[in-house]
């Protein structure tokens, strides 16, 4: 992910949903320790979306601002 992708995340609405790379992009470190994080309950539940796991951008967003 680049840049231009977090720039892209400021634009997307609150019911959007994006999926582990950019979690891991947004809170500063590998999509391992994203799963990691998630078993500990230090980040909000993602969804599915058939064989896709995707997290909602307005939770992420909360999630952010409660850091």
């Amino acid at each position: 992910m680049r840049s231009k992708d977090l720039k892209e995340f400021d634009d997307l609405p609150n019911a959007a949903h994006v999926d582990v790379h950019v979690v891991a992009i947004l809170f500063g470190c590998k999509p391992p320790t994203v799963w990691s994080r998630l078993r500990k309950n230090e980040l909000p539940q993602p969804k599915k979306f058939g064989s896709h796991t995707r997290w909602n951008v307005g939770e992420l967003r909360a999630a952010l601002n409660n850091q």
